[in-house]
């Protein structure tokens, strides 16, 4: 799987939280982040252990709940895993 980047961050919006306004997946293709059974997440972990945003990304995935894709550098498996509090 190829991940397509962009040269230049989209504007924020008012609206969004400001830790998205530095996260490295604005810049990169949103399919990356939520691989298909059987497709390999890596190249999207790639982009989460570079960003500098990674753990209130986490944060949030947890405070939400987040049943698909990957955040905060980790697939929904693995924060049900790391995280088992935040189960519901």
């Amino acid at each position: 799987m190829t991940i397509e980047t962009h040269t230049r961050l989209p504007t924020p919006t008012a609206t969004a939280p400001e830790w998205r306004d530095f996260a490295l997946c604005r810049v990169t293709d949103p399919e990356a982040f939520f691989p298909e059974t059987g497709e390999d997440g890596r190249p999207a972990k790639r982009v989460c252990a570079n960003c500098e945003v990674r753990e209130a990304c986490l944060a949030e995935a947890l405070a939400h709940d987040e049943r698909f894709g990957i955040w905060g550098g980790l697939t929904a498996a693995e924060r049900r895993k790391h995280h088992p509090k935040r189960r519901r």
